[in-house]
Formats: structure tokens, C-alpha cells, sequence
């Protein structure tokens, strides 16, 4: 008999975040060493159904946006094909027991879902009920940071530096659009950047430079969450962090990110533009050391444990810090950078998966 883990991988999802999902779950399941590792494929439909298999790849993708799925080859394993009668939008109820019976064979998920329904803390939560270690942070740490608002006061608890920014409740913009358009022009100044409180991926997020495009995206924000979070635009350049660990967590070196356009939005980071990812960022020793204290600083403001990538903003001229975010669930595609990150600190993607997965399993026992 075999002493192989037996690993689920959960992809797809209800999230604007789908497509993106698929192509990083692609890469983890080619990553993981299947003399270590029996793998299942776990694919979310956009309504909330549960395959299991090794066609489960394959069809979720065909149900994918094709306009919104980044490039790369199908991957298929050796497992049996099993629908799961599962509806996310069913109770609570429905949905742990109808997928108790795959969730209870697996020794450890691995849940590469992105943005809200799989990075904030619902499906970390059904993992808890059903008792199965799972890599990633915990229910607390994933919805913090999920929610842009809640994790801003996270950080600001913590003492982090932030750019000036502003809270928009979907019901207040769309029952007086006009008077939150004047309030945010008397708080922060232009160049704005408007963003779902709930999503990642540069998804539903614009610039706004004038009083119409920032009416513009409030309204595309508002399509995506009902909570929205406008920033006030620097003059920057984008700085990242990739952290893993559990109790005593480590920062990778820093990365670098020079957008192919005016900024980092889905386009320029999945389809296809020449953006520029450097790493290690050409950034001073000190610079380095600091930014890598600030991840970890940032990474127990929310309890992370696990992973998670950090995200700041460094003024230009003065070379200030100021966190911008923390993602939980960060993209593992071939241009995602946290993987990036750890492969130039030394550490391989198939080491970095076995790591992930030490991790949850601790935490689990712990």
C-alpha cells in the first residue's frame, strides 16, 4: 500500500476570480510530486456544483469565460470522475452533507480559489466543521483579508502606513451618487482608484482621474460588492512580499512589478501584456530589510498563517512604504509572483507546494 497524502484541490469557484483560479490550480496540480501525492481534483462550477475527478479540469474549464481564461494546456489525473450534487447557494446544511464524502478522504485541501466563496473565509470554514487540514489561512485571517476595509483596520490597528483612503457603501452611492462622488472629491484628491472591498485579481478596480470616471467606477465596483473602497493614487511603484509560515512566518526577498499599462489591472497581469516583474526589486539592502519586517509585520496584523502575498506602494521620490494589501490566496500561474519570489529565495515551486502542505497539516494538529 501506498503512504501517499491524499490531496484535494478545489478550483473554480463563484467569484469574478474563476477563470484565474483554473489556471493557477492547473499549475499546482502539475507541481505537486506524485510519488508523494495522490491528487484529486476538486472543480466549483460558477452555480455552485461540486465535480470530483479527473475530468474535472477539462470541464470546468469549458464552462470558463474564454475571454477571461489566461493561456496554458489542460491537465488530467488518474482519478475516477464524481459529480457532486453540491449548490453553494443551497443551506449551509446541503452543502456540508453533500460534500462530506469527499472532503473525509482527503488528508489534506489545498483550496486554490480566489475572491469571495473560496479566499474569505466560507470554505475555510467548512474545512473546520469537516475536520480536514487545509493549506492557507484560517476562517479570521482569510475574511480580514478578503475584506479591503477590514484589513485596512487591521493594519491600522497595527500601526502600518497607508495611503489616504475612503469607505463606500454600495446603498449610499446608488441611493445619492452625487453627494458620495462630492464627499470623496473634499477627502482625497485625484488620481482615485475605486475597488470592490471583496475581490482580487485587479478585478472591478479602475482609475479615476475627473469627477465622471470616478462616478464610472463606483458603479463598476458596486457590480461586484456592496462595500467599496476608493484610494487616493501616488506616485509609486509596486512592491510585493511573498510570507509563508505558520507561528514563525518568513518573507521571501522582494518583487517588483512595472506594468505593461498605466497600472497593474487584469489585463496587464493575465493577458498577455509585457509587464515587468523584477526580482529581486531593485531596491536599496535597507529598503529590502524593511520591506520584507513590514510583510511579516502585515501577515500577523491579520493572523495569517500558511501564505499569503504582501502588497505595498513606495512613493517615488521619497521612497516611503505604504501597505496596499494582503492576499491570502495569491495567484499560482506561470507570471503569478509569489511563486516567483520563493524560487529566487531559493526554494522551488514543488518544495514551496510540500511546504504549504507540512503547514496545514501543523496548524490541523496544533
Amino acid at each position: 500500500m501506498t503512504n501517499k497524502l491524499r490531496v484535494g484541490v478545489l478550483f473554480g469557484g463563484q467569484s469574478g476570480e474563476h477563470e484565474v483560479s483554473i489556471v493557477s490550480a492547473r499549475a499546482v496540480m502539475n507541481g505537486l510530486d506524485r510519488e508523494k501525492y495522490d491528487v484529486l481534483p476538486i472543480g466549483i462550477t460558477k452555480d455552485g456544483r461540486w465535480i470530483a475527478g479527473d475530468h474535472a479540469p477539462a470541464l470546468i474549464e469549458s464552462l470558463a469565460d474564454p475571454a477571461l481564461l489566461p493561456g496554458g494546456s489542460q491537465h488530467t489525473t488518474e482519478q475516477q470522475d464524481t459529480e457532486l450534487p453540491v449548490h453553494a447557494t443551497s443551506a449551509d446544511a446541503q452543502l456540508a452533507g453533500s460534500s462530506t464524502s469527499v472532503l473525509s478522504s482527503l488528508d489534506v485541501a489545498f483550496p486554490v480559489l480566489h475572491g469571495p466563496r473560496g479566499e474569505d473565509g466560507t470554505v475555510q470554514g467548512l474545512f473546520e466543521l469537516a475536520e480536514v487540514p487545509y493549506v492557507g489561512c484560517g476562517v479570521m485571517a482569510s475574511a480580514v483579508g478578503m475584506d479591503k476595509a477590514m484589513m485596512k483596520a487591521a493594519f491600522a490597528a497595527a500601526g502600518l502606513a497607508q495611503v489616504p483612503w475612503a469607505f463606500v457603501r454600495r446603498i449610499d452611492f446608488t441611493s445619492e451618487p452625487e453627494a458620495v462622488v462630492e464627499r470623496l472629491e473634499k477627502k482625497l484628491r485625484y488620481p482615485m482608484f475605486v475597488k470592490p472591498a471583496n475581490m482580487g485579481s485587479s478585478v472591478g478596480i479602475s482609475k479615476a482621474t475627473n469627477h465622471d470616471e470616478l462616478a464610472a467606477g463606483l458603479h463598476l465596483a458596486a457590480s461586484y460588492d456592496r462595500r467599496i473602497v476608493v484610494e487616493q493614487g501616488l506616485n509609486v511603484r509596486e512592491i510585493e512580499v511573498a510570507v509563508l509560515g505558520n507561528d514563525e512566518p518568513e518573507a521571501s526577498v522582494a518583487g517588483e512589478i512595472v506594468p505593461s499599462k498605466e497600472w497593474y489591472d487584469y489585463e496587464a497581469k493575465y493577458g498577455g501584456a509585457e509587464s515587468k516583474i523584477l526580482i529581486p526589486a531593485p531596491i536599496t539592502a535597507a529598503q529590502m530589510d524593511e520591506v520584507r519586517t513590514l510583510a511579516i509585520q502585515a501577515f500577523k496584523a491579520i493572523d495569517g498563517s500558511g501564505l499569503a502575498r504582501v502588497d505595498f506602494l513606495m512613493d517615488k521620490d521619497s521612497g516611503a512604504l505604504y501597505i496596499n494589501e494582503v492576499n491570502t490566496m495569491p495567484g499560482f500561474t506561470s507570471v503569478s509572483m509569489y511563486g516567483k519570489m520563493w524560487q529566487a529565495s531559493g526554494l522551488s515551486y514543488g518544495a514551496l507546494l510540500d511546504k504549504l502542505i507540512e503547514l496545514a497539516v501543523q496548524r490541523h494538529a496544533k
